[in-house]
């Protein structure tokens, strides 16, 4: 992590010692920066962008430079976590680095490791307190293990898990979330659903003949509110936040993906269940407990490891069902390198 010092009039402090740049009126020496025009520039010429976030728009301006720009220079004109987080999330796997304004030194600390990542540079004027927050955080950045790069996430193919159902029991009243699709789903096709991000559960479309009630091939009963769905951009979002027109990503028992379209959503209150599973790797060690709400009904079935379809109201504790297990951690639903636990 870089420190970058701003020559704003108000330098107390007479030690240029961890500073790797200036931002000045003129860029003169190698290490000199200047800012025009919302411009950022170093004695080699345009190296990125300088952004004011003042609302969610001016969030979004600076979301749009990430991916081209070499350095976007953020400044909260009133300090905020949040905008940083969002944007160090948004910058994921791109080549983009960010530098924030801080005014304060709790701020350097905020700043420094947000997301489990912290920005790329720490700017600050002179104050003596503000480069002293500055260099400690500097300091705890190269003591700490980088976090893990994520693998890019590929289309086309989903590498889906076994998980292991530990209890199934009744959950009480909830509002079920069907979703109704603009193309009609397959037999051992689903979606990925789940309490937790990183583990969802593949629940299959309602494709199966029933005697009491007809297939409804364009639909999932997805569960409720609060639970993640696997998007068509390997994003997640909470069922509560889906719109008709957006695109899910569907998947089959053979981890094959197509993106569908969301047509309309189906709320009503119904009686769930929850499930209880455990995540099983592939070297067979059992992990992580994680669970999903569903409606307690024979036509929400989830598919079990022989690809074989199940009612949830026939599931038993050591039944193996299909899933989806990863590692990485979301932030508004974009996957970080950050360690986050969900329960």
């Amino acid at each position: 992590m870089e420190l970058w010092l701003r020559d704003d009039g108000t330098a107390d402090h007479d030690s240029t010692e961890g500073i790797d740049r200036y931002w000045r009126k003129n860029v003169e020496k190698e290490q000199d920066l200047c800012v025009k025009d919302g411009k950022l520039y170093d004695i080699n010429g345009l190296i990125g962008a300088h952004i004011i976030i003042r609302d969610g728009q001016t969030q979004s301006d600076g979301i749009q430079y990430i991916g081209t720009a070499d350095w976007l220079l953020i400044e909260c004109e009133t300090w905020s976590m949040i905008p940083l987080e969002n944007l160090i999330a948004a910058r994921e796997g791109s080549h983009t680095k960010i530098a924030a304004v801080i005014t304060s030194p709790i701020q350097a600390q905020g700043a420094g490791f947000a997301l489990q990542q912290g920005v790329d540079a720490l700017v600050m004027s002179g104050q003596h307190e503000l480069i002293e927050a500055a260099l400690s955080v500097k300091s705890q950045r190269y003591e700490t293990p980088p976090t893990s790069v994520l693998a890019t996430e590929g289309s086309g193919h989903e590498t889906l898990s076994h998980l292991e159902v530990v209890r199934v029991e009744n959950a009480g009243l909830g509002d079920r979330f069907c979703l109704d699709f603009l193309s009609l789903l397959h037999q051992n096709e689903g979606v990925l659903v789940g309490s937790s991000s990183d583990t969802l559960v593949l629940v299959h479309s309602e494709t199966v003949p029933s005697t009491f009630v007809p297939t409804r091939p364009f639909r999932v009963n997805a569960g409720s509110p609060h639970a993640y769905i696997l998007m068509a951009d390997r994003t997640t979002r909470y069922l509560s936040e889906l719109v008709a027109g957006d695109v899910v990503q569907a998947v089959n028992v053979k981890g094959e993906t197509r993106d569908i379209i969301l047509g309309r959503i189906k709320i009503e209150q119904r009686p769930m269940l929850k499930i209880s599973c455990i995540a099983i790797n592939i070297d067979s060690r059992k992990n992580k407990k994680v669970h999903v709400f569903l409606q307690q009904a024979e036509t929400v079935r989830l598919i079990d490891s022989e690809g074989a379809v199940k009612s949830v109201t026939e599931l038993n504790a050591g039944d193996v069902v299909m899933g989806r297990h990863g590692s990485e951690a979301r932030h508004l639903g974009v996957a970080i390198s950050s360690a986050v636990e969900e329960r």
